[in-house]
């Protein structure tokens, strides 16, 4: 867990920490977003139903790459700080001059 000590100190990164629970609170407003337009597609199916039908699919589509971009974009930060530990590993260990 993160102790309010960890803050004032610059020997650990805390970020790889919080990207996790920034990836939950994504997910979720992906999630709502989505209720969102689907709700907005069966209001609009009571005009056009293939129109509506056309936003429902849009939507779902949309929250499915939203939610893969957003993986991605946690996992690239993720490994930039992983590739930080392993230099410093390798510094530690003298292989860098």
């Amino acid at each position: 867990m993160l102790d309010y000590r960890e803050l004032f100190r610059w020997d650990q990164f805390i970020t790889p920490r919080i990207i996790k629970t920034l990836f939950t609170l994504i997910v979720g407003l992906v999630a709502l977003s989505a209720l969102s337009g689907i709700f907005s597609g069966l209001a609009m199916m009571a005009i056009s139903p293939f129109g509506g039908f056309i936003v429902i699919l849009m939507t779902l589509l949309g929250a499915v790459v939203a939610v893969v971009m957003a993986r991605v974009i946690c996992e690239f930060v993720l490994i930039i700080f992983r590739i930080n530990e392993h230099l410093g590993a390798i510094r530690d260990q003298g292989g860098m001059r």
